[in-house]
C-alpha cells in the first residue's frame, strides 16, 4: 500500500498498533491466573481452597516484582554470556528506565514468567508451607526461569543450536511441569495418599465445576499466549520505506488455527484413553487433556499445518492418563493437579515432535530439540530440588501433620472458605416467646434436642422453615454417614472409588418454649424430596441446660 502525503509518520502508526496488540494479548494472558486459581481450587479439598487461591495471588504479586527487579535482566545476561551476543549489566537492566516500548516488552515477558511460576502450586497443593512456596517463587521469577529464557529466547546456547519454541511449550509449560513434579517429589505425598503396601488412595477434589471453569478460562487466555506471540502486526522495517506490510500477522491465522485444533484434539485424545481404561469418559481427564493439547502445540504453532496440530494434540491428550498413572503408581509422586502430565510431559512431547510435523523450510533439528529439552529439564530439576530440598532440611517445606489434617485454610490463613459448614454464623432467636393457644407448656415443661441429618442442598430451605416455626437458633455440622441410601462408585481422574459414606448436614436445635414436634415437622417438610437419602430426624430429651452469660438453668437457659 502506497501512502499519501498526509500519511507521513508511518513508523509511529506501526509502533502504536504493535504496542496496542501486545498489551491486549498481555492482559489476556494475565487473565489466565483466574483460570489457574479456579482449576487448582477445584482439584483440592474444600479445607485447602483459600490456601490455593492465596498462592495464586502471591505468585503474581511477589513474582512480578522479582522479575522486574532482577529476572528480566538476568535472562539478558545469560543469553549474552552463553551465546554470541554481548551485554553489560547496565544494558541488561536498561528496561527499568527504558520507556514505553521497553516496559511493554518487559510486561509481555513477565506474564509468561508468572505462568511458569503458578504451575508449581498445583503440584504441591494441600501440604506445602506458604513460606516455602513463596520463597521458591522468588527464586523462580528472579533466577530459575530467567536462566531458561536466556538459554533460548535470550539468544543463548540453545538458540545457537537451533532449538525451536515459539510460545513457551517447553520454556514455560514444560519447565513449570518439571518444576512441579520435582517439588512434589521432594516434599512428599499428602497424608493418606499411599498405604504401607504401596497402594494408592483417591483423594477427590471438592469441585469439578471450578476445575472445568478454570480450564475454559485458561483455554480462552491461551489465545493470548499463542496468537499473541505473533506480536508484530505491521513490519517495522517496511515503515521506514513509507509502506505498510504485515509482520508476524502474516502467519497469525496459522497459529490461531492449529491452537484451536490442538486444544480440541487434546480433549478428544484424553477422553478416548479414559474410555478405554475405565469404560467411562472422565470429566477431569477431558479438561486436563484439553490443556495438554494446548501445551503440546504451543511451542510449534508457528511452523506446522493442521494435520500436524491434530496429531500432536491427540498424542498430548492421550499420554495424559498414562503418564499420570505412571507418576502416581510407579514413581509414587503425589502430583495433586496433574501438572506434570498436563504441562511437563506434554511440553516435552511437543518439542520433540516438531521435526516430524514442521512445514518445509522450517529449521527443525531433532538434535537441537532434544538438547533443549535435556538442558531445560536438567537445570529445572537441579534448581528446584536444591530450593525445596533446602527448605525440607530446615523443616520449612511442609506443614505439620495436624495442620494438614485440619486444612491449610485455617492453619496458614485463619479462614474458612465455606463457613456454612465449618463455622456457621451464630444466629440468635432474639428472645422470642411463643404463646400456646391451649395454655399448656411445650414439651411438658422440659427441654428437647431435635437432631436431623439432611441433604446438604436442603440446608437453606431448612433454615428458613425453622425461622418460620419460631426456632431460628441451630447448630450445623458437615458430616458423612450411611443409612438406607445405597453405596455408589465415584471416579476421580480415571480411578474408581466406593462412596458408601454420603455427605450430609447435621442440624441440631434445642427447644423449650417451642414444641419439638413442630420443629420436626418444619425440618421434615423442608428437607423432603421423596428419594432415598432425604435423612432422618431424632428427638432426644435434655436433662439440663445452663446459659453461660447469665447463669440461668433449665428451660429459661434455652
Amino acid at each position: 500500500m502506497v501512502l499519501t502525503p498526509l500519511q507521513t509518520d508511518v513508523a509511529t502508526l506501526v509502533e502504536g498498533v504493535n504496542l496496542m496488540w501486545v498489551l491486549v494479548v498481555t492482559f489476556l494472558i494475565f487473565f489466565m491466573h483466574a483460570g489457574f486459581a479456579m482449576l487448582e481450587a477445584g482439584q483440592v479439598r474444600s479445607k485447602n481452597v483459600a490456601n490455593q487461591l492465596t498462592k495464586n495471588m502471591l505468585t503474581w504479586s511477589v513474582g512480578v516484582m522479582l522479575y522486574f527487579a532482577v529476572g528480566a535482566g538476568i535472562s539478558t545476561l545469560v543469553g549474552a554470556y552463553t551465546g554470541p551476543g554481548t551485554s553489560t549489566v547496565g544494558e541488561a537492566f536498561s528496561y527499568v528506565n527504558g520507556g514505553s516500548a521497553d516496559w511493554v516488552s518487559w510486561l509481555f515477558g513477565a506474564v509468561f514468567a508468572m505462568t511458569a511460576a503458578t504451575i508449581v502450586s498445583g503440584a504441591v497443593a494441600g501440604r506445602a508451607k506458604l513460606r516455602a512456596y513463596v520463597g521458591y517463587t522468588v527464586l523462580l521469577a528472579g533466577v530459575i526461569y530467567p536462566v531458561v529464557v536466556g538459554f533460548t529466547w535470550g539468544g543463548g546456547i540453545l538458540a545457537e543450536l537451533g532449538f525451536h519454541d515459539f510460545a513457551g511449550g517447553m520454556i514455560v509449560h514444560g519447565m513449570g511441569g518439571v518444576a512441579g513434579l520435582t517439588a512434589a517429589w521432594v516434599i512428599g505425598p499428602r497424608l493418606g495418599r499411599y498405604n504401607d503396601d504401596g497402594s494408592t488412595n483417591v483423594i477427590p477434589g471438592h469441585s469439578l465445576t471450578f476445575a472445568v471453569l478454570g480450564t475454559l478460562i485458561l483455554a480462552f487466555g491461551w489465545y493470548g499466549f499463542n496468537v499473541g506471540t505473533a506480536f508484530t502486526v505491521f513490519s517495522p522495517t517496511q515503515a521506514a520505506e513509507g509502506t505498510l506490510e504485515l509482520g508476524s500477522f502474516a502467519y497469525v491465522g496459522r497459529v490461531a488455527l492449529v491452537t484451536t485444533l490442538g486444544m480440541a484434539s487434546g480433549a478428544i485424545g484424553a477422553a478416548l484413553v479414559s474410555l478405554y481404561k475405565t469404560s467411562k469418559v472422565d470429566t477431569l481427564y477431558v479438561a486436563n487433556g484439553l490443556l495438554a493439547g494446548l501445551v503440546g502445540i504451543t511451542g510449534i504453532a508457528d511452523a506446522i499445518v493442521w494435520p500436524g496440530a491434530i496429531a500432536v494434540g491427540l498424542l498430548a491428550g492421550a499420554q495424559l492418563p498414562v503418564v499420570f498413572e505412571f507418576v502416581e503408581k510407579r514413581l509414587r509422586i503425589d502430583d495433586v493437579c496433574a501438572v506434570f502430565p498436563v504441562h511437563g510431559s506434554a511440553g516435552i512431547l511437543g518439542a520433540l515432535a516438531f521435526p516430524l510435523v514442521a512445514i518445509p523450510g522450517a529449521e527443525a533439528s531433532f538434535v537441537a530439540q532434544f538438547a533443549g529439552v535435556a538442558l531445560i529439564v536438567g537445570w529445572t530439576v537441579l534448581a528446584t530440588g536444591l530450593v525445596f530440598g533446602g527448605a525440607k532440611y530446615l523443616g520449612q517445606a511442609r506443614v505439620s501433620a495436624r495442620h494438614e489434617r485440619e486444612g491449610l485454610d485455617v492453619s496458614e490463613h485463619g479462614v474458612d472458605t465455606y463457613p456454612e459448614f465449618g463455622q456457621p454464623d451464630p444466629v440468635t432467636d432474639g428472645g422470642m416467646e411463643v404463646v400456646r393457644a391451649d395454655g399448656g407448656r411445650p414439651n411438658a415443661g422440659g427441654i428437647k434436642l431435635v437432631m436431623a441429618y439432611i441433604r446438604p442442598d436442603k440446608l437453606g430451605d431448612v433454615k428458613q422453615s425453622l425461622a418460620a416455626a419460631g426456632a431460628p437458633s441451630l447448630t450445623v455440622t458437615n458430616v458423612s454417614g450411611r443409612g438406607s441410601q445405597p453405596a455408589k462408585k465415584g471416579q476421580w481422574r480415571g480411578e474408581e472409588y466406593v462412596v458408601d459414606l454420603h455427605q450430609k448436614v447435621k442440624v441440631e436445635c434445642v427447644v423449650a418454649d417451642i414444641p419439638a414436634e413442630e420443629v420436626v415437622e418444619a425440618i421434615a417438610d423442608a428437607a423432603h424430596t421423596g428419594e432415598k437419602g432425604d435423612g432422618k430426624v431424632f428427638v432426644l430429651p435434655v436433662d439440663s441446660a445452663r446459659q453461660v452469660r447469665t447463669g440461668k438453668v433449665g428451660p429459661e437457659a434455652v
